[in-house]
């Protein structure tokens, strides 16, 4: 259908000449910086593109070799964060079933105190537990401690209920003869119902960086709420 002679014809948008875009470019020199996603469409010049021309090929494979060892790097460092987590969870669970098929109460916290350092991979596992008033009693069990009265308020913080540290400098109280070995430490506190003192399951590692504040809790608290309940059904406590 053609158009009537009084009607103007549609004008088409005008598109900038490559002289346009050069001067453009040389004002903005840093627009392919500010837009990286222009560099995946254009085609680069040869490698021999004289002296004068910048060769965008090597700016390209630059950067591309830059973003593919990032990925590497990050792949890399997810891998490992990955077997990690799927080793501690593993040493987590045995700890947990060795709690189960412990025969006695004595025998239970044998197994903390005693088999927890090689099924969690640390140096020393300690048990401690407030005193209800009063001086804390002496304890002959190995690797149990009584601490003063609002001790794991002071140390972990109230209402907290774990502490990762590294490069710490422990504390005698929990860890006894063991504690100048220690160079981090998580520290989980025990609830084992309303009516009772509260308890702390002490790890301690002579690595600085195998404890530190920027690690994942879950599978801990899980191990110290397995105690809990181990601890409660030994000694026949009510859970409220």
């Amino acid at each position: 259908m053609s158009s009537s002679p009084d009607q103007a014809p549609l004008e088409t948008p005008s598109l900038l000449g490559a002289g346009e875009i050069s001067a453009y470019l040389r004002r903005h020199p840093n627009f392919l910086i500010d837009h990286p996603e222009l560099l995946e469409i254009l085609i680069p010049p040869s490698a021999q593109s004289g002296e004068t021309v910048v060769d965008m090929q090597r700016f390209m494979v630059e950067r591309l070799q830059r973003e593919v060892a990032r990925l590497n790097g990050a792949h890399g460092e997810l891998v490992a964060a990955s077997r990690t987590n799927m080793t501690t969870q593993a040493q987590v669970h045995a700890a947990v079933l060795a709690l189960i098929e412990a025969a006695s109460f004595e025998h239970m916290i044998h197994t903390v105190t005693a088999d927890f350092a090689e099924m969690l991979d640390v140096d020393v596992v300690t048990l401690c537990v407030e005193a209800n008033g009063g001086p804390p009693p002496r304890i002959t069990t190995s690797n149990v401690y009584v601490l003063p009265q609002g001790t794991l308020d002071k140390l972990i913080g109230a209402g907290r209920e774990i502490l990762l540290r590294g490069g710490c400098t422990p504390m005698p109280a929990i860890y006894g003869p063991a504690a100048e070995l220690v160079r981090s430490e998580a520290l989980v506190r025990l609830r084992f119902n309303s009516h009772t003192p509260v308890g702390l399951l002490a790890l301690g590692s002579r690595q600085a960086e195998k404890f530190h504040p920027g690690q994942g809790t879950e599978l801990l608290q899980f191990l110290a709420r397995a105690l809990e309940r181990s601890i409660r059904a030994w000694l026949d406590l009510p859970t409220g």
